[in-house]
C-alpha cells in the first residue's frame, strides 16, 4: 500500500495498491471504520494473484 504515488512509481515494487486521501501512516483509512480497512485489505490481496507485474493499482474506493 502506498501513500506517496510518484515515490512507489520510483521505487517499482512488484505489486503496490496506491490509497489517496489518507493521512500519513494510515493507509488503512479512517480509525474505527473495519469496513473501509477490510475493502483496502482486499484490494491489496487481490494483488497478488497478478503476474502482469509491475503493477500500480488505485484504491477507487470501498469494494465490500
Amino acid at each position: 500500500m502506498s501513500l506517496l504515488r510518484s515515490v512507489t512509481v520510483k521505487v517499482g515494487p512488484p505489486r503496490a495498491l496506491y490509497v489517496p486521501d489518507y493521512f500519513f501512516g494510515f493507509p488503512l483509512g479512517e480509525v474505527n471504520n473495519p469496513t473501509l480497512q477490510k475493502s483496502i485489505m482486499k484490494a491489496a490481496f487481490a494483488l497478488l494473484s497478478r503476474n502482469d507485474v509491475p503493477v500500480l493499482e488505485d484504491y477507487l474506493g470501498e469494494r465490500v
